[in-house]
C-alpha cells in the first residue's frame, strides 16, 4: 500500500499545478477583458456633442480636465492711455536775445550751455545807431536846459516890461518843442536799453548786451568779430529750465478723456525705470493738420535737471471708466472676422457668443458688448471647441 501512495503522489501534484496555471490563465484572460472593454467605452464617448448652437461636454469626455471656466468679473479702475511725448522749454521762460541795434560783436563772453543770472554780461558790441541814439538824446538834453532858460529870461524881461509878447510866446513855444525832442530822444535809447544794451563808453558807440533772465544757453548763432546787422536774428536763446513743458500728441478720439489739471506719470527711455508726475497745463484749441492730433502740454518740475528739451517720453494719463465686464484674454478666441466667447448656459453646456471688447492691458480685456458681469465664461482651453 505504501508503494502505492508513492507512486500516485506526483500524479496529483501534476494535477494541481495544471489548475493553478489555468486559473491564472482565466484570470489574465479577465483583465485584459475588462481593459478593453474600457477602452471600447472610451473611444465610443465623443469630445463633446453639438446640438444647434449649443456644445455639451459629456461626463466621461477628457475635455472637462482641460476647460477652464470661471466668472466675469466687474473692473471699474482707472485706464492708463499712454502717449509718445517730448520734453520742450516753457515758451513762457524763454528769451531769444535780438541785437538792440545794427553792428558788430567785438567780444563774446558766455559760450553754449552755459548757465547766466539776470544782469549777468553776454557780449560787447560796437554800433554807431547806438552812439547816435546816445548823442540824440544828449543834444535833446542841452537845448531843452537851453530853452528853459530863455523862457526864464523872457519872463523877467516882460515883468519889467520891457519884452514884447511875442518874445515871449515864441521861447514858450520853442521849450514846448525842446521838451518833445527830449522825450523822443530819452524814449528812443531807454528802447534798446530795455533789450539788455547799455553803454559802455561815454560816446554809447560801445554797449554790453546783458542777460535780461537767468537760464540756459541753449541756442548760439553768434561769434566775436560777426557783425549783427538784422534786428529780427537772434543772437542766443536763453531758456529757464528749471519748469519745463512734456508735450504730448492726443489723438482726436481721445481729446475727451484728457481735461486741465489732470495728472499724468511720465516715463523717459533716458532713465528706464523711474517714474515721474506731472499736471495737464494746457490744451490746444487746435489739431495739427496732419496727424490729427492735439499737444497737450504737461508742466513738470526740473529742478534736478533730469529733463533735457527735445527728450522723448511716454505720458501716462489715468482715465476714469465706468464698471464694465473684464474678462482673461485667453478667453477670446477668433471667429471669422469677430471676436467671440464660450459662455456657459448650463453644466458642462456652452454656447458661442459674440462680444465687443474695449481696452487691453495686464492680460485681461474690458468688455463692453456681449457679456454680463457674473456670465461664465471658458478662459483656457476654448480652442478646443472650435470647429
Amino acid at each position: 500500500m505504501k508503494n502505492t501512495f508513492m507512486q500516485r503522489k506526483p500524479l496529483a501534484i501534476l494535477v494541481i499545478g495544471a489548475l493553478i496555471i489555468a486559473g491564472i490563465a482565466i484570470a489574465g484572460c479577465d483583465r485584459q477583458g475588462k481593459a478593453a472593454a474600457a477602452e471600447a467605452n472610451a473611444a465610443a464617448t465623443p469630445n463633446f456633442i453639438r446640438q444647434g448652437d449649443r456644445i455639451t461636454i459629456p461626463q466621461r469626455s477628457p475635455l472637462r480636465s482641460r476647460l477652464a471656466v470661471q466668472a466675469v468679473a466687474s473692473l471699474d479702475a482707472v485706464h492708463a492711455l499712454e502717449l509718445p511725448a517730448q520734453v520742450e522749454a516753457d515758451p513762457a521762460h524763454t528769451t531769444n536775445i535780438l541785437p538792440p541795434v545794427a553792428g558788430k560783436v567785438l567780444e563774446l563772453k558766455v559760450g553754449l550751455g552755459d548757465h547766466v543770472h539776470k544782469g549777468q554780461l553776454l557780449l560787447i558790441m560796437t554800433s554807431g545807431d547806438f552812439a547816435q541814439a546816445t548823442s540824440d538824446l544828449q543834444k535833446a538834453r542841452d537845448a531843452l536846459q537851453l530853452a528853459k532858460h530863455i523862457v526864464e529870461r523872457q519872463r523877467g524881461v516882460q515883468q519889467a516890461g520891457a519884452g514884447a509878447a511875442k518874445d515871449l510866446e515864441q521861447a514858450e513855444s520853442t521849450y514846448t518843442q525842446a521838451q518833445a525832442e527830449f522825450s523822443r530822444a530819452d524814449t528812443r535809447l531807454k528802447s534798446l536799453s530795455a533789450n539788455g544794451a547799455t553803454a559802455a563808453d561815454s560816446g554809447g558807440q560801445r554797449l554790453n548786451l546783458v542777460a535780461p533772465t537767468s537760464g540756459s544757453i541753449t541756442a548760439l548763432s553768434v561769434s566775436a568779430g560777426q557783425s549783427a546787422n538784422d534786428p529780427n536774428a537772434a543772437l542766443m536763446t536763453i531758456a529757464n529750465l528749471e519748469n519745463l513743458w512734456i508735450t504730448a500728441n492726443v489723438p482726436e478720439n481721445m481729446l475727451s478723456s484728457v481735461k486741465k489739471g489732470q495728472a499724468v506719470n511720465i516715463r523717459l527711455p533716458a532713465y528706464p525705470g523711474e517714474q515721474f508726475h506731472g499736471t495737464v497745463s494746457f490744451i490746444s484749441d487746435i489739431l495739427q493738420p496732419d496727424t490729427r492730433r492735439a499737444l497737450v502740454r504737461i508742466a513738470v518740475s526740473n529742478a534736478d535737471g533730469k529733463f533735457k528739451p527735445n527728450m522723448f517720453a511716454n505720458a501716462s494719463f489715468a482715465v476714469a471708466q465706468a464698471a464694465q465686464p473684464v474678462v482673461p484674454t485667453s478667453a477670446l478666441l477668433m471667429n471669422n472676422d469677430n471676436t467671440t466667447v464660450f459662455v456657459e448656459v448650463a453644466p458642462w453646456t456652452f454656447v458661442r457668443r459674440t462680444v465687443e471688447t474695449g481696452f487691453e492691458e495686464n492680460g485681461s480685456a474690458r468688455i463692453q458688448n456681449g457679456l454680463n458681469i457674473g456670465d461664465r465664461v471658458v478662459t483656457k482651453g476654448g480652442v478646443l471647441l472650435n470647429d
